[in-house]
């Protein structure tokens, strides 16, 4: 293990805290000796992690295959929301796959865009308890598992994880910026400026995924703080699909550089327990 952490750090001090452009060809030699090398880790998601590859002819698990080595299993499908994914989850669990490393979910736009309540974390009651010795009344709180709502889907998805993968590094990505999206007639998609039918904003998911990793004790690694990706900026649609009808899909290089502020992160977290 100590050699392991020594290895992580010689490899950030040449990454320049993974500050510049990296390319396979320089660092796959170095980056394949870390804790992600040959990892089984299976991603759980919507249409941006589809192995369709919509709107981008490679996705984000390709370029951390690329950079890290990583083995990939993709559960995820478009237009899911997170109440889909325990669909994806169970699949995951069905399909045993041996020496799984981690699983990685990637959600939370969709349920913004389908106009879902975000309900609560936990509920709370009075209850009894014995504290040193004595009966007393304190205030108590329960997950709420109301799938209704955005909080009840997430605990239930993370619940069920949590009680079949123990032993697997489970991460939460959260949702990148949302530009414009014209699909057809009857799927057209405004930007992030615009609240959604229930009032909420992209960013209210964004922060509820936060929460609930905190309540969950799990790692969060916030794409839309962190990616750059800006489909809001005009010379920011190099990244999406198309600037006149999908910046809300990245194209290979808007994967590229999500797979890369994914990687630098990854390298903080153990691949599994």
């Amino acid at each position: 293990m100590k050699n392991l952490f020594f290895t992580l750090i010689l490899l950030l001090l040449s990454l320049s805290g993974c500050t510049q452009s990296v390319t396979s060809s320089d660092l796959t030699s170095n980056l394949r000796q870390t804790q992600w090398y040959k990892a089984k880790v299976a991603y759980l998601g919507d249409s941006i992690t589809d192995k369709r590859r919509i709107g981008t002819k490679k996705v984000y698990w390709e370029y951390l295959e690329d950079y890290l080595g990583i083995q990939s299993y993709v559960f995820a499908r478009s237009g899911h929301t997170w109440n889909d994914i325990m669909v994806q989850a169970q699949e995951l669990k069905d399909l045993g796959i041996d020496e799984l490393s981690a699983i990685i979910i990637f959600a939370g736009t969709n349920d913004y865009n389908s106009n879902t309540e975000m309900g609560t974390l936990y509920t709370e009651s009075l209850q009894l308890t014995n504290h040193n010795g004595e009966q007393v009344q304190r205030k108590f709180r329960e997950s709420s598992f109301d799938t209704n709502t955005f909080y009840g889907r997430i605990n239930s998805v993370l619940s069920f994880l949590k009680q079949h993968f123990p032993q697997q590094q489970i991460i939460l990505l959260t949702p990148i910026h949302r530009g414009y999206a014209h699909f057809n007639e009857k799927n057209v998609q405004p930007d992030e400026r615009y609240a959604n039918g229930v009032g909420l904003y992209i960013d209210d998911y964004v922060e509820g995924i936060k929460k609930a990793g905190q309540y969950w004790s799990l790692p969060i690694i916030d794409l839309f703080g962190t990616s750059g990706l800006s489909p809001l900026v005009d010379s920011h649609a190099m990244y999406f699909a198309n600037k006149q009808k999908d910046l809300l899909h990245p194209n290979a290089d808007g994967h590229n550089r999500m797979a890369q502020t994914i990687m630098c992160q990854l390298l903080q977290f153990p691949g599994k327990f």
